[in-house]
Parts: structure tokens; sequence; C-alpha cells
């Protein structure tokens, strides 16, 4: 069974209305990375921080999985699909994906301020009440805090996803760009053999020695491409 490694970013969930950082009215047109998104800013104003990933979360509830996560998951009745995705948000799960790796952490789980990545302290929030108030506390005395990877914080997960990327057979790039770390130094341990596509709807200049297959579609409309070229060439 040929594998697959999927890495995914904010384009792939956009289509479901997740509210996206980048994108023109995205989050970060109203708040400041640095006080929302950086441990820096986590440690200036807990408070601030803490409810600006509750108001995530309750995004996050009113969403579904659209047809490109749903697709994904349809792959691994014919592939080893392994998901790198930069997104926090569960959809993947929600679309019946089995193998992910989250590289910048979990929405929908909380962890201790004092040992972020002890798994002891990582807790799943309830989906009817994941709200994290300033004072509750994790197994370890600390401030319960958001399980995400903030800006100024390591990525525990890079190497294991790079680990994936190195045994694929196929590697496609979905809602992010070889432009934006961390897809783009991910797709330099993909094997030499490697069929790699992109689907993104921006331009990008993708470097000819790579034999990147573009898909210049938005993930939706690009995934269904991806099905139909894989589907013939099985």
């Amino acid at each position: 069974m040929k594998k697959i490694v999927f890495i995914t970013g904010a384009g792939i969930s956009a289509e479901s209305g997740i509210t996206t950082f980048r994108d023109s009215d995205g989050l970060w047109e109203h708040y400041r990375v640095e006080d929302v998104a950086s441990i820096e800013g986590y440690w200036r104003n807990p408070e601030l921080v803490i409810g600006f990933y509750n108001d995530r979360r309750r995004q996050l509830g009113s969403v579904k999985p659209n047809r490109a996560h749903l697709l994904v998951a349809e792959l691994e009745k014919m592939y080893d699909v392994t998901v790198v995705t930069q997104n926090v948000d569960n959809l993947h799960e929600q679309a019946g994906s089995s193998n992910i790796i989250h590289l910048h952490g979990e929405l929908m789980k909380a962890t201790s301020t004092d040992n972020p990545n002890d798994p002891d302290c990582i807790v799943t929030l309830p989906s009817t009440d994941s709200v994290i108030n300033y004072g509750d506390k994790a197994k370890d005395g600390s401030q319960l805090r958001p399980f995400i990877v903030w800006f100024g914080e390591a990525v525990p997960m890079i190497e294991p996803a790079a680990e994936e990327v190195a045994k694929a057979d196929i590697v496609v790039i979905v809602g992010t760009s070889l432009n934006v770390y961390p897809a783009a130094g991910l797709v330099n341990y993909a094997s030499r053999n490697a069929d790699i596509y992109l689907i993104d709807p921006a331009p990008h200049n993708v470097p000819q020695n790579m034999g990147v297959h573009v898909i210049a579609k938005k993930a939706t409309e690009g995934m269904e491409e991806l099905c139909n070229l894989l589907n013939n060439k099985e």
C-alpha cells in the first residue's frame, strides 16, 4: 500500500468557515500576533490569550469538515495516509482521518503553563463546555492554558512529521505554500522518487527542480482533481 502524507494549512479549513489569520479581514486584522499567539503575549496578559482561544473554540463548534477534509479521510481506504497539519482545529478528526500530527497544537485540548508538553497535564476539553477560565488549574497546579504552540516556543512534533514525509510515496500540500514554514522545510525531507502535489489557488514560485505538480484551486476543488489523478494512475 502506497503512503501519502498530507501537509495541510489554513486554506483547507477556510472553506468550512474557520477564520484564518493572514487573509484579508483575518484574525490579525483584529488582534496583534504578539498579543495572542506568542508566549510573551501570554505572560503579559494570560486572561486575554485564554479568552481569545475560548472564542476560537466557540467558532469551531459552529463549523463542520468540508469536502476536502472528507476526501483526505476517504483516501485511507486505498492508501496509508498521514496528515501533518498546521491547523489547530479538529476538522480532520471529525472527517474521519485516523493518523494526524498537529504541528501547532490542538484547540480542543488544554495543558499546564509550567509543563505544556507533559502528557500527564494535557487534557481534552469537553465539546459541551470547552471554556478555560483564569484560575483553572492543570494537574501540576499551574494555570491551565491552551494546548497551542505559540511563536517563541519549540515545535515538538516537527521531527515526527519529517520522518513521515521521508517515508512517503506521495506528498500533498493543501492550503499552505512552499514559502511558509513548516511546509517549506518539511517537503525537503521527501524522497527524490516521491510525487509532490501543491493544492492552493494563490500563485507560487515553485522550485523547478522539485517537480511539484501544482493544482491552482481551492482545497475542495483541488482535492477532487487530485483524487481523479490518483485514480487514473492506479
